[in-house]
């Protein structure tokens, strides 16, 4: 192929290279010049174009295009038209893309002039979805070039797997009785994946968080019929041996792999009942973003296999969540849902002896409770509403021209119940979290804290989030804003803590670094220490 400036007179036949506007006539890019279309150029005053002479043996783009997509097409696939040397690859089907990549680099490294663009490789695609486009990128292809692609193709490049009308059975174990909402809310996801895929959920079965019981329900939905077993367990999967797959292999099943490289899923554990894959999902299943187990279904789902091989080459692209060192987009995500600070500072400190706990000044000349509500700020929690009672003048005092409020807790002296509700019935209705924070923790600075709230995630099902060192629970803990109501229950001596182990798979422990989130000064001791 020749591309150049070409006189008008020896311009029959050529392809324009630009539009060109001839008169009340239109040229555009790509048209093959014939004597009206050069007789047209020639009274708008044109003397030449830019334009490509096709060699002998050359193939119009279009040709080419045409060529390649019909070697390429495949079962539950299409191509469209070709127009201006591209073809799309198009589903005719809802199921999963599997794609030959070294073949496909194969065809773009033989030249320039021939290129194929796909979606990901194992991408879940809809009827109607373009699934992989050809485009050539001059007017035309020299035959020599032509051959040489198409000998790159060797076998099924493209495979689409429509999905298959599964019905799956869910067992969802709890410890004590999980809230209704919860349930209901673990379920409605799930179904929402089964269903996007093409599948049916059966009625699910609520059992304890017992391996005997979990097995006899998904004995019970095998024989009912279930093609496919999913279990959610009270609390993640960490042993091969935990209480979920040793439900599987009490059902008669077997354990096939534990764990995937792909985060959030980590805790995925595979396994059969007979033919029939049974799964004991990862904590991150009760949220609808993407994570592990959609992987794992889609594959399922379009009858292909899932075993060991093939979940730890999942790796490459598995990084789905947001780390600590690539902060901005949860952050971003964070900052929509505002995370409110209450400070329980209404006690008696009577373990300190004659001194108030939370007046007593360090070096700086801030009393303590200004030391940790000062983190507070900065960490930019808002509102920061203290909660005041014993000798509450003297503490505001220590607060003074700092931006909180003040909520007095009047029944303070009947235990740590009543501060705590004082403070949950001033929430702003715009909080969508709250982090109770004890008023003689001045070592928990901003940075700690910012970690704390980074980690709450609802759509991940983190909850409630614990400050955790060396294996023990600190403070302060965030909590979703749904608890509220259960804490407005409490009574006497007894804080939130109460209902950690009543919702054991809301919580989300935030491995610490230093242990001043373990760290509070209530005694002369303890005190001593600080100072």
């Amino acid at each position: 192929m020749n591309f150049a400036p070409i006189p008008l007179d020896d311009a029959l036949g050529c392809v324009l290279a630009h539009s060109r506007r001839a008169g009340g006539l239109m040229l555009k890019k790509g048209t093959v010049l014939d004597q009206a279309a050069i007789a047209a150029l020639r009274q708008a005053g044109f003397a030449e174009v830019v334009a490509a002479r096709l060699d002998a043996g050359d193939l119009t783009e279009n040709v080419a295009a045409d060529r390649l997509a019909a070697m390429l097409v495949a079962p539950w696939l299409h191509c469209t038209p070709s127009n201006t040397g591209r073809v799309n690859l198009v589903a005719d089907a809802k199921g999963l893309l599997v794609l030959d990549a070294a073949a496909i680099d194969r065809i773009n490294e033989v030249d320039e002039a021939l290129t194929l663009a796909t979606l990901p490789n194992h991408a879940v695609v809809a009827p109607g979805d373009m699934v992989a486009t050809i485009k050539v990128i001059p007017f035309a292809v020299s035959e020599a070039v032509q051959a040489r692609v198409e000998a790159q193709v060797q076998g099924a490049v493209f495979r689409l797997h429509p999905f298959r009308p599964l019905r799956v059975g869910l067992v969802l174990s709890e410890i004590g009785r999980l809230k209704d909402s919860v349930v209901e809310s673990s379920i409605a996801v799930t179904e929402a994946r089964v269903t996007a895929l093409g599948g049916a959920l059966l009625p699910p079965r609520r059992c304890p968080h017992e391996a005997q019981a979990i097995a006899a329900a998904l004995s019970q939905l095998h024989q009912e019929g279930a093609e496919l077993l999913l279990v959610i367990g009270a609390s993640a999967t960490v042993d091969r041996r935990d209480i979920g797959p040793d439900a599987i292999v009490r059902a008669g099943g077997e354990i096939t792999h534990f764990g995937m490289p792909v985060d959030p899923g980590n805790l995925i554990c595979l396994g059969r009942i007979g033919q029939t894959h049974a799964i004991v999902l990862p904590g991150c299943a009760r949220s609808p973003k993407l994570n592990g187990i959609d992987f794992v279904l889609a594959r399922i789902f379009a009858g292909l296999k899932v075993g060991r091989s093939e979940v730890m080459r999942m790796g490459v692209g598995g990084l789905l969540k947001d780390t600590e060192s690539r902060p901005l987009p949860r952050a971003r995500a964070t900052a929509t849902r505002r995370v409110a600070a209450i400070v329980l500072a209404a006690g008696r400190s009577s373990r300190m002896g004659p001194r108030h706990k939370l007046l007593i000044e360090g070096a700086d000349g801030r009393a303590m409770v200004a030391r940790t509500v000062d983190h507070l700020l900065q960490a930019g929690l808002a509102p920061v509403s203290v909660v005041v009672g014993h000798r509450a003048d003297e503490i505001k005092a220590a607060l003074a021209g700092r931006d909180v409020r003040f909520v007095l807790a009047e029944r303070y002296a009947e235990g740590l119940a009543e501060s705590l509700k004082a403070g949950l019935a001033a929430l702003p209705e715009n909080a969508a979290a709250f982090l109770i924070a004890l008023g003689d923790m001045p070592l928990v600075d901003a940075a700690a804290l910012r970690r704390i709230v980074a980690a709450y995630d609802p759509d991940e099902g983190r909850l409630i989030v614990t400050p955790r060192h060396g294996g023990r629970i600190g403070n302060p803990i965030l909590w979703d804003r749904g608890f509220a109501g259960e804490m407005m229950q409490l009574t006497g001596d007894i804080g939130a803590r109460s209902l950690l182990r009543r919702h054991e798979d809301a919580v989300f422990a935030l491995d610490m670094q230093d242990d001043a989130v373990l760290r509070d000064f209530d005694t002369p001791e303890s005190l001593a220490a600080l100072e």
